[in-house]
């Protein structure tokens, strides 16, 4: 399955009346990724930051990043779906220009999750941030 863009992740959450039925769309939206298999879950892989695991490789192939991820937390799974929304597929360029700031705003998210996700959460934005500059 192939995710929603961010604007569409926007519009799905805005259709929800309250915050348990938008926390189980974003967790069905973690459902839709993949994951990875055992063997690629590396220490090196794993995001510093996150309170849960958090492994993510990038796939760069002189156009576009992609990116392949996997957490232990259904949670922390689906906030990886909205990641991934707004970077997965996108040239290092378009990943930097990306305003991830006002997409969080836009779904009003960091007052809905606990300070420690958001921190998590800031940590995998920043580790996409610098594979994007370091292929620029």
């Amino acid at each position: 399955m192939q995710l929603p863009s961010s604007d569409e992740i926007i519009d799905d959450l805005a259709f929800f009346d309250d915050w348990e039925q938008r926390y189980q769309y974003i967790i069905d939206l973690g459902k839709s990724i993949p994951g990875l298999p055992e063997d690629a879950k590396t220490p090196d892989r794993l995001v510093k930051g996150c309170q849960s695991s958090v492994w993510l490789i990038e796939n760069y192939n002189g156009e576009v990043i992609t990116f392949d991820v996997d957490s232990d937390a259904v949670i922390v799974q689906g906030l990886l779906a909205l990641v991934l929304a707004a970077y997965n597929n996108k040239s290092p360029k378009a990943i930097l220009a990306f305003d991830i700031d006002g997409y969080f705003e836009a779904l009003d998210l960091e007052r809905h999750i606990t300070p420690t996700r958001g921190n998590g959460l800031r940590a995998i934005v920043g580790k996409i941030q610098d594979l994007a500059r370091n292929n620029v």
